[in-house]
């Protein structure tokens, strides 16, 4: 056999053992079946129009009228030219959704480790407890996908850039630029934030380790490499890149010109989200350990509990029938923690904590370091509100860092630290490095930790806690005490699960120290163990019931007889979906209608204010001025309907005969209160002087402005007036990319009412056109387009360089 071939075999193999798990846990994906994703489901709803746009017209539209008035398409799937490295991404992930993205779980952990000289046996089994960690199938579960598209990506990068270090420049400098293309192209920022701060504690870990060893030249050297591989990949994704960094400062995570809430009380105007919402999901401290113990905190907040549960008792003690008890415990509250809601808990894994423990007396260097320090620091931020010291630091002080919500999910680092260092506990337990004694020792710390941590909570879980979650005393005792027994039961099984795990573990590398047993089998039997100890878990909460006919994902909503009837209007109007399916799923409006509905992270500011000042509070005016024109309604029975009684709209555009000037935005917002928006407009003073507007406007009884062509994208109205008029328009005000144009000559437009455009009109007949043409995409294209052309040329000179150095 060649000698390529030869070295080749086993990562081949490896890779076709990642294809099979990857397609053997979510087996349904083989006979066309399609898991049904929570946060999918929205996401179908808000991208309906755009992707029925692009197939019938067979071109991108980069505004979307369908949900929150409209809004960009940047953060909705939209495709751009010359995003060549989507094309790249799209090549890898050639398995059915969502088996590619553990298949890319298992792939980018495995090369990381290969990048760390680690054999391909244990390489394979760290990628196993990396893909298999209960938080990375959860995810997938529920719909994030783009989370575990990014985080799958992660190891990637880190994999270039220790390359790098390791002074292999070239492969280093190339693989980097192609992984972190990737994980922009993942287009889930928080996450490669979170990637970014992991790389800066390895950075500092490879600046002391270059220091002491006198190699600062090596390590400026590779940090420049690093920073040009990193422009690179930014160029690669630019066009993503700037309408993203353009639109989010229009968005709820920029900042808001309001100094007041729709409540009335003082606002505190800065950049990023409020501290609250940034830190509503924070990691309860004690809930630490259900990286360790699943069910620490009782698991998620809807468990399946059974017949045999206290639970199930109480309700029929309670009065419940049989029936009812037995549809409670199908959805038992069993999490007891600190967070909000939890669909599962972010198990770890007992075996890889035990070895992680294990490595922290094995493992020495710059390795350990930077691995302890990046757990520490995820682990740290987690706790939120719980740590307000740390996290307000980061918040105040620490640039981007209030562009994120959701504190918890910074875990993902802990989750991607913990197996290396665990791995390498292995590498160390196999090589002849350090003596049998000291392994013996730190085999005996390791297990007393975590053998000892287990049997602790197993004796003292009744004294250290009450099981009962902040709120649950107002419902009745004989409840709240069978809750707190189920929790208690889940917790005891859970931990003598732990520490059955941990004597294995512990057991399997006692007998290979003392040659009772092989290498070869003690990686076979950890592996075994691994997988069971992990998938056990993930399979409660993600398994072949998450999955349906693929009819049913990819055609999500059904019509109702409300929005047939709205259907059968070919006008162009909005819609008001107020009924409790609307409220339960927020995008179904928008899936088959012009919405001010739906579901997104980051919709527009301005939006978000009307939405809590005014739509909230159903104050007509501000429905009628954005054309609404039906309302769905369900009245007790269930019977949902569409009606037209609640709204007069004004139109798609109308003559105003008069202005309110105000100060400011605070004014503009509350003045739309009990404003006539037929006939006035509420403008601010500065951008009524900027235009030389006048105080009124005549408007004679023939005047008339009306949409004659529409496009998410492209308005065309026709105007008529004996007089010069000023014409509100619907739409909602967004100037960066939205351009005004009268008989084809481009003319500036205003924004009025807090929220919609406006535009002077001369007297006479006139074609009036809005095109959305964001420079921003334009000129991304073209940065995306010369970025691809150097990454080609720099490979093309990387793979002759390579050779002649072989040579």
């Amino acid at each position: 056999m060649p000698l390529y071939i030869k070295r080749f075999l086993p990562h081949f193999l490896v890779l076709l053992g990642f294809v099979v798990l990857s397609l053997a846990y979510f087996s349904p994906v083989l006979k066309g079946d399609k898991i049904f994703q929570s946060d999918i489901l929205h996401y179908k709803g808000m991208a309906q129009q755009q992707i029925e746009y692009a197939e019938r017209e067979g071109e991108q539209t980069y505004w979307t009228n369908s949900a929150f008035g409209g809004m960009p398409t940047y953060q909705l799937g939209a495709k751009y030219p010359h995003n060549y490295i989507k094309k790249l991404d799209l090549a890898i992930r050639f398995l059915p959704r969502p088996a590619d993205y553990l298949f890319l779980y298992f792939i980018g952990f495995y090369i990381l480790l290969l990048s760390l000289k680690v054999d391909f046996k244990l390489a394979a089994l760290g990628a196993l407890a990396f893909g298999f960690s209960t938080y990375m199938i959860i995810i997938l579960g529920v719909g994030h996908n783009s989370k575990a598209h990014a985080i799958a990506y992660m190891p990637l990068v880190l994999s270039g850039i220790i390359f790098t270090f390791r002074k292999n420049y070239i492969w280093g400098f190339l693989l980097t630029i192609v992984a972190l293309g990737l994980e922009i192209v993942a287009n889930h920022y928080q996450m490669t934030y979170y990637l970014l701060l992991l790389v800066l504690v390895l950075g500092l870990a490879y600046l002391v380790d270059a220091y002491q060893k006198k190699q600062l030249t090596h390590f400026f050297k590779s940090v420049g490499l690093l920073s040009v591989a990193a422009i690179i990949a930014v160029g690669l994704n630019a066009t993503n890149i700037m309408a993203t960094q353009e639109y989010v400062k229009e968005s709820t995570r920029g900042k808001s010109d309001l100094t007041i809430m729709a409540n009335g009380q003082p606002k505190v105007v800065k950049e990023g989200l409020d501290p609250s919402y940034i830190t509503e999901y924070s990691y309860g401290l004690a809930e630490s350990f259900n990286l360790f113990i699943p069910k620490f905190m009782g698991g998620g907040s809807s468990e399946d509990i059974g017949k045999d549960s206290n639970m199930y008792q109480a309700y029929i003690e309670l009065g419940a029938s049989p029936m009812e008890a037995i549809d409670a415990t199908r959805s038992a509250p069993m999490y007891w923690g600190d967070q909000t809601i939890v669909e599962a808990p972010a198990y770890v894994g007992a075996v890889i904590i035990f070895l992680f423990v294990l490595g922290l007396f094995l493992v020495k260097g710059r390795l350990k370091w930077w691995l302890v320090g990046g757990t520490l620091l995820s682990l740290f931020l987690s706790y939120g509100k719980n740590l307000s010291f740390l996290t307000d630091v980061f918040i105040d002080f620490v640039p981007l860092y209030n562009k994120f919500r959701a504190v918890s999910s910074i875990q993902v680092i802990l989750e991607l630290c913990i197996p290396i260092l665990g791995i390498f506990a292995l590498v160390k337990l196999f090589n002849d490095v350090q003596k049998k004694e000291n392994k013996l020792k730190a085999l005996k710390y390791a297990t007393l930790i975590t053998g000892g941590l287990a049997l602790f909570f197993l004796i003292a879980h009744s004294f250290l806690f009450d099981f009962i979650k902040p709120g649950e005393e107002q419902y009745p005792e004989l409840l709240v005490n069978a809750l707190a027994e189920d929790r208690k039961s889940l917790f005891r099984s859970d931990t003598i699960r732990t520490l059955i795990l941990v004597l294995l573990s512990a057991s399997v590398i006692f007998y290979f120290l003392k040659e009772k047993i092989s290498e070869k089998l003690a990686i076979i039997i950890f592996a075994i163990l691994i997988v069971f100890d992990l998938v056990s878990v993930n399979r409660v909460y993600v398994n072949t019931d998450n999955f349906v006919v693929a009819r049913q994902v990819d055609k999500p909503y059904q019509s109702t007889s409300a929005d047939k009837k709205i259907l059968k209007d070919k006008t162009h109007f909005r819609v008001l979906d107020a009924s409790r399916e609307g409220q339960q799923k927020p995008a179904r409006a928008a899936y088959f209608h012009n919405s001010l509905s739906g579901y997104h992270a980051a919709k527009l500011n301005r939006f978000e204010a009307l939405l809590d000042f005014h739509i909230y509070k159903n104050n007509p005016e501000v429905l009628n001025m954005l054309n609404t024109k039906y309302v769905i309604i369900g009245d007790e029975s269930g019977r949902v309907e569409a009606s037209t009684r609640y709204t007069q709209p004004n139109g798609n555009a109308w003559f105003v005969s008069k202005f309110k000037v105000v100060e400011n935005g605070d004014e503009e917002i509350r003045a739309l209160d009990s404003l006539d928006t037929k006939s006035t407009a509420i403008i601010q003073k500065s951008i009524f002087k900027d235009f030389n507007l006048k105080e009124a406007y005549q408007i004679d009884s023939s005047a008339s402005i009306k949409l004659v062509n529409y496009k998410p994208s492209h308005l065309k109205y026709e105007s008529k007036s004996v007089s010069n008029g000023f014409a509100v328009f619907s739409e909602l005000y967004y100037y960066k990319g939205w351009n005004a144009y009268i008989d084809g000559e481009f003319t500036p437009h205003l924004r009025v009412n807090y929220a919609l455009r406006a535009l002077p009109i001369p007297a006479g007949n006139h074609t009036i056109e809005f095109k959305f043409e964001p420079k921003v995409v334009e000129t991304g294209s073209e940065i995306a387009l010369g970025s691809s052309v150097l990454f080609g040329l720099l490979l093309l000179l990387g793979g002759f360089l390579q050779f002649r150095k072989k040579e």
